[in-house]
């Protein structure tokens, strides 16, 4: 099984250097604000169909 923290990719030349998901421009901080305005992980997975549900679980 992937470990999953390595979903979550720090680039200094993307984002700012912030955490991002699997590379990709969708930053940790994002996700997060979703989850903290009562968004599901299914609603979450609606609005961004790049992730995957393995993504939020590393972002939890």
């Amino acid at each position: 099984m992937e470990n999953l923290f390595d979903r979550i990719t720090i680039n200094p030349n993307q984002c700012g250097g912030r955490p991002c998901i699997r590379g990709m421009r969708i930053r940790v901080s994002d996700v997060l604000d979703l989850f903290s305005a009562g968004l599901s992980a299914e609603q979450i997975l609606e609005e961004m169909p790049d992730l995957e549900a393995d993504d939020l679980k590393a972002v939890k």
